[in-house]
């Protein structure tokens, strides 16, 4: 698959995320029940990242690989901040404004090893 089209596919995840967190669910939101806790602050950051995937791809596909290879590395590194400051089980903040919990931990890693990897492997 090209990165152009990865590009727009986790664009439109992102996207379909940070609106899902606005709804009371048992998955994605600010409930301490719910398996990823996400905020305000968080679900946006999920809508911002979206708008930017398709930004690229839309805007600069060329740079889709890149962008893809840059966001994973930054999603691997926030898992890892926050298994640092908070452990697998916890809840807390990771840079001092997003509300994660263990969960959110073991995702940010897993999507930061899956995006890095659909850079690294898409076409162009």
């Amino acid at each position: 698959m090209s990165s152009k089209k990865l590009c727009l596919l986790f664009g439109v995840v992102f996207i379909a995320v940070g609106l899902l967190g606005f709804v009371n669910n048992p998955i994605v939101g600010i409930s301490e029940n719910a398996i990823f806790h996400a905020d305000t602050v968080h679900n946006i950051v999920h809508i911002v990242s979206g708008v930017l995937f398709l930004l690229v791809a839309l805007a600069a596909p060329a740079s889709s690989r890149r962008f893809l290879l840059l966001f994973g590395i930054v999603y691997f590194l926030i898992g890892i901040v926050g298994f640092v400051n908070m452990g697998s089980t916890g809840m807390g903040e990771v840079l001092g404004f997003l509300h994660v919990n263990g969960a959110d931990n073991y995702l940010h890693v897993g999507l930061g090893i899956i995006i890095l990897l659909s850079g690294s492997f898409s076409k162009k």
